[in-house]
């Protein structure tokens, strides 16, 4: 493919290198080193979420410069460039998790500017942390240039004791630190060897749940999301993503090809069968929004009721990542929900053939216990749970996947803050039976919507796990296991019933019918809402305060702009 395939009359950088007016602006590119050859190709921007902040973005550059190869071998003219990201393994359990569901918009925002402002034609991302992969996607969708996503791939696991080791073992061990049941030695020993290179977290957590995500969606090629980071076939997988960008934009087809009603069906299909994180619930409904398709929590939900569970993998079940890659990636997943029934077939992907077709030499490995075929799935329904009802009439969510009880009703505890909660259970002051509530942890009240990994891991630690159960308007970590609620609407801050909760009130949680209720009486709720008043919130000036003025529910995504149902003009058309 060269460059006399395309017609650059009708990509954007002919604003910024066709006709004697441009002239300045070629002259920046002369200046990099481009050739004027390279300059009447079409410009591709490869962005990458790359930094020194954790080990799941350390390995991204090198990866970019791949994918960078792939796009000029097959005629197109690449332009690296990276965006931020917030690493929720550090940011977690302080008031930098404030900044972590923020980062997603910003990297969406970020990654528009750059190609609006320099006239990119087509797009390769590269991401590796939760919130930058349904990042780098939305800017996909918002731009609808011909795109492909790539995940930057996960962690080895780490071995301690003999055992494969995770992360969230050493949020845990935490809290079996401060129940006496391990020892400083212990500890610090976990610590050292729980994480042995670059990539992101080894668990069926938020990046691998939203890596798979982009497989199933279509906007990632086939088998790319398994190999680990460190693997030099993610560079073979990168370098094929450049030359693939640019068979899209030869064949004209662009992301919202792709990215259908369908296909968001398939990509919740693929979060429910593997136990993957219940911010997925959250990330989905935002992607479509940038392609002006309703798809909110509880459509989410209505896939999650049907979808078989067959995936053991961590936190609920036993393997990590790289167990999924060692039996074939997760065109095996794909395969055997394709073979059940519950995978839209006809979909479009960036291979530019559907869903089927990419699958049509995968034959499910019947020699492993990582992936079950759907006649043997380890559920009939899905791994992630919508609720509804009276404390969440907007809903909520939780993650059963691994386990045995799923009912569950107490006395409330109430909390309007994770610090006061994660305190409380550092000092055991909680009884087996409570109902924590963490409230004002919203998308607007937080704001962030914060997740709660150090609280939800410590009890775990404690053995406290399947004893109480932990409800919020904010976040869980897709690491998180246990009865744990999470995206509770409307939130607090808006006064949701959530608000109104006090210390006492009985709650019952029925993950089976799919219910949430606070068994306080609608006359008592209004005399309380009487009295009722959000309390300050302590931003008031910078990017915290302007997401908490601009953002939406969690039901929808925790979206910030009016998205692709409001577009007048879409930039792949300028």
């Amino acid at each position: 493919m060269d460059a006399k395939t395309f017609d650059k009359s009708k990509l954007p950088s002919r604003h910024v290198t066709e006709g004697p007016s441009r002239a300045p602006h070629r002259s920046y590119y002369y200046a990099m080193g481009l050739t004027e050859e390279q300059i009447h190709r079409p410009f591709v921007g490869v962005v990458s979420c790359w930094n020194e902040a954790a080990p799941c973005n350390i390995a991204l550059m090198r990866q970019a410069q791949s994918a960078k190869k792939g796009v000029d071998e097959a005629g197109g003219t690449p332009r690296e460039f990276c965006t931020i990201t917030v690493t929720d393994g550090i940011a977690m359990g302080h008031q930098g998790m404030k900044s972590s569901l923020v980062s997603r918009e910003v990297i969406a925002d970020s990654i528009e500017l750059t190609m609006r402002g320099h006239c990119y034609d087509a797009m390769v991302g590269l991401a590796g942390c939760d919130k930058s992969l349904p990042g780098v996607m939305m800017a996909m969708l918002r731009l609808n240039v011909p795109a492909v996503f790539m995940y930057g791939g996960s962690i080895l696991p780490g071995k301690f004791k003999g055992k494969d080791v995770t992360v969230v073992d050493v949020f845990e061990g935490v809290g079996q630190h401060s129940a006496g049941k391990m020892s400083d030695e212990e500890l610090h020993e976990l610590e050292c060897v729980a994480c042995p290179g670059a990539g992101a977290c080894g668990g069926q957590f938020t990046a691998n749940t939203m890596a798979m995500v982009s497989e199933a969606i279509g906007l990632a090629l086939p088998a790319s999301a398994g190999a680990p980071a460190p693997y030099e076939s993610r560079d073979q997988y990168a370098a094929a993503s450049g030359r693939a960008v640019m068979r899209l934009l030869a064949d004209g087809i662009r992301p919202r090809d792709i990215a259908t009603r369908k296909a968001f069906e398939n990509a919740a299909t693929i979060i429910a069968a593997t136990g993957g994180s219940t911010n997925g619930a959250l990330h989905l409904p935002a992607m479509a929004h940038e392609c002006g398709i309703d798809f909110d929590l509880m459509d989410v939900a209505a896939i999650f009721k049907k979808t078989p569970y067959i995936a053991d993998l961590k936190p609920g079940g036993k393997y990590v990542a790289k167990d999924v890659f060692d039996i074939g990636g997760v065109p095996q997943i794909l395969r055997a929900l394709l073979d059940g029934g519950y995978l839209h077939e006809d979909c479009l992907t960036v291979t530019g053939k559907t869903i089927k077709q990419n699958l049509e030499s995968v034959r499910f490995n019947a020699d492993q216990k990582v992936v079950y075929p759907v006649s043997k799935a380890i559920s009939p329904t899905g791994g992630v749970v919508g609720l509804q009802g009276s404390l969440a009439p907007d809903g909520a969510i939780v993650k059963v996947a691994g386990m045995q009880k799923l009912q569950f009703r107490g006395p409330a505890r109430v909390f309007d803050c994770e610090e006061d909660c994660f305190q409380a259970v550092e000092n055991r002051a909680y009884e087996d039976g409570d109902i924590l509530i963490i409230r004002y942890e919203g998308p607007k009240g937080g704001p962030g919507m914060r997740e709660m990994l150090s609280t939800t891991a410590a009890l775990y630690g404690q053995g406290a796990g399947d004893k109480v159960a932990l409800i919020t308007d904010g976040r869980f970590s897709g690491a998180t296991r246990g009865f744990c609620i999470g995206h509770v609407g409307p939130e607090a801050a808006v006064g949701g019933p959530i608000a109104l909760v006090r210390n006492g009130d009985m709650i019952a949680i029925d993950a089976v019918e799919g219910r949430l209720d606070l068994e306080v009486s609608e006359a008592e709720l209004a005399e309380r809402r009487k009295t009722w008043k959000a309390p300050p919130n302590a931003y008031q000036s910078g990017v915290l305060r302007k997401y908490a003025d601009q953002v939406g529910s969690a039901r929808k995504g925790a979206v910030t702009h009016a998205g692709g149902k409001a577009e007048v003009v879409c930039y792949a058309d300028i």
